[in-house]
């Protein structure tokens, strides 16, 4: 069993395209299908056999919830790097023994449970520093054909970065330079391609490496050892930043909840 970390953090501000939903409120909050959207999140990690605790960071929990697994609430720091290391730090405070942690981002509420317990079973197979999960293009356009998510298309494989993956939870304190690296290179090109060097980026332009060859030259730039997992999930990648995306997986959910109920 692994501990998870709900990053939270976030006000979608005016100009930004979810703030006419959000309002100037948390974006974790936002109602999605009748219930504010971390709680989707929450719920999956509770009904998850292989989640022991869980601590969230950036937002408050709703009013009225109370899950059983969530042993701590962190204010919501300066930026996403600020939040991911307090909330490990804070694990590791409560739990010194933990080697690793799962990582999850509030804007996937269509994650269940068995997903969860699919990635930590899957990772925990080997001892990598990092997991990173991605979802197959034809995966996610299977599941949601008009999400227009960005691909990155390589020698073998063509993907999308997913919102869920596991690290080691010592990487808080022994390895801050790697963060900061993987936070500003996250939608800034000049950045990425520094962080996996010109020759790669070269090759990955050409589409003449495989999705592991590209992992193992960034992990091994970063003094860290890597391994991507490719998840059979689209849900772990369908974040929501758009309010298109917004009501694909409102009426997912919404779907969901009739099937249940056998309507």
């Amino acid at each position: 069993m692994l501990p998870a970390i709900v990053v939270a953090g976030g006000i979608p501000q005016e100009g930004e395209p979810l703030y006419p939903l959000s309002k100037g409120t948390h974006k974790a909050l936002l109602s999605i299908a009748g219930k504010p959207m971390i709680q989707w999140v929450l719920e999956a990690l509770e009904d998850a056999k292989q989640i022991s605790s869980v601590l969230v960071v950036g937002a408050p929990l709703p009013q009225d919830v109370e899950m059983s697994k969530v042993k701590a609430t962190i204010p919501n720091q300066v930026d996403m790097l600020s939040n991911i290391l307090s909330g490990m730090r804070k694990l590791l405070e409560l739990e010194a023994n933990a080697h690793h942690v799962v990582l999850v981002s509030s804007d996937i509420p269509a994650i269940t449970g068995e997903m969860v317990d699919w990635l930590v079973h899957t990772t925990m197979q080997t001892d990598e520093d990092v997991y990173y999960t991605v979802i197959e293009r034809k995966v996610m356009e299977a599941k949601y054909p008009l999400s227009r998510r960005s691909y990155t298309r390589l020698k073998d494989i063509e993907v999308c970065g997913g919102d869920i993956n596991v690290v080691r939870a010592t990487l808080s304190a022994d390895n801050h330079e790697m963060w900061k690296k993987i936070i500003a290179a996250r939608k800034n090109v000049f950045k990425q391609a520094a962080l996996i060097g010109l020759d790669t980026l070269f090759l990955l332009l050409l589409r003449q490496i495989t999705l592991d060859d590209a992992v193992h030259t960034v992990a091994s730039r970063m003094k860290i050892s890597g391994r991507a997992i490719i998840s059979p999930f689209a849900e772990m990648g369908m974040d929501i930043d758009k309010p298109h995306q917004f009501e694909i997986v409102e009426a997912d959910l919404l779907q969901r909840m009739k099937e249940r109920q056998g309507i």
